[in-house]
């Protein structure tokens, strides 16, 4: 089996658990590819033996089973760019802090790694989002997990953003900014904002702004066969588009559009891990110390 491995640094104790990953991949004769700059960084801390090879972001990495993601969600974030419209498989492997999408815990990799190769785990089919902007902005990499924004600058005056659905006029949003989510982003930036969580298999985005002048303003789902197109202005000349982590600064006048991308990011689940059992344990839900002991939270 050939399986690809990116990854963000770790906390010095993680080590040893990494390296069992290593070693048991290694009893499996498992054909391991680390990308360029997580191998320099491994390779400080652990033994990496002979064989295996590296990869960049220009490398396919087509004919890979599994894509490990070592470290946090921005990490998995990051590793669906790398994976692309290949629809690989990515395992995420939580060595960071909230881990709601990378769901491994350090001390269960073991067990998650004998799950793939017995064939005990689920896929989750997640939309992903596309920016077409005029001029290009992204590149090849124009789409994302999360979600995108379009922000002001630093500490300037408020934005305005002129919005419409499939090119008839939804609103002008006075506000720090606007985000688009995915499904899968209704639980990051989006609610931070009041948007409302919405299940992996919805298929919908959130339109949500940041800080609206208008208080009466809400989050708004809109289909995500829709294409959103935005016209932007305010005091200053200069912008953020946001794409996940990645964020570039244009100018007025840039024409943005955002549509569902015409492919989907695979993350693999273990059997008793869902999203529902990941929203009670991540955002706390159902934990009140008025509620019995015997009442599942």
């Amino acid at each position: 089996m050939k399986i690809a491995i990116l990854g963000k640094p770790f906390a010095e104790q993680q080590a040893p658990v990494l390296q069992a990953l290593l070693d048991d991949l290694l009893r499996r004769q498992a054909e391991i590819r680390i990308e360029h700059s997580f191998y320099e960084y491994l390779s400080q801390y652990l033994t990496i033996p002979e064989g295996i090879s590296r990869f960049g972001r220009a490398d396919s990495l087509a004919g890979c089973r599994f894509v490990l993601s070592i470290g946090g969600d921005g990490t998995l974030l990051d590793t669906v760019t790398y994976v692309g419209a290949l629809q690989i498989p990515i395992l995420g492997i939580n060595t960071g802090r909230l881990g709601f999408l990378a769901t491994i815990s350090p001390e269960t990799i073991l067990p998650a790694i004998d799950a793939l190769y017995k064939g005990h785990f689920v896929l989750e089919e997640r939309s992903l989002i596309r920016v077409d902007t005029d001029p290009d902005t992204f590149g090849d990499i124009n789409f994302g997990l999360n979600e995108f924004s379009i922000l002001k600058r630093d500490s300037s005056s408020m934005i305005v953003v002129h919005t419409y659905i499939d090119g008839e006029y939804l609103n002008s949003y006075w506000a720090d900014g606007l985000i688009v989510a995915t499904p899968t982003g209704s639980t990051g930036y989006s609610l931070s904002c009041g948007g409302p969580v919405m299940l992996p298999q919805t298929n919908n985005f959130v339109i949500a702004p940041v800080c609206p002048h208008n208080l009466n303003v809400r989050p708004l789902i809109v289909p995500d066969r829709s294409v959103i197109s935005f016209e932007i202005e305010g005091r200053s000349n200069n912008f953020l588009l946001s794409l996940d982590s990645r964020s570039r600064t244009v100018e007025a006048g840039i024409q943005v559009a955002v549509r569902r991308e015409n492919f989907n990011a695979q993350l693999v689940k273990m059997n008793q891990v869902n999203f529902l059992s990941t929203l009670r344990s991540k955002l706390n839900w159902g934990l009140d110390r008025r509620n019995p002991a015997d009442v599942p939270v």
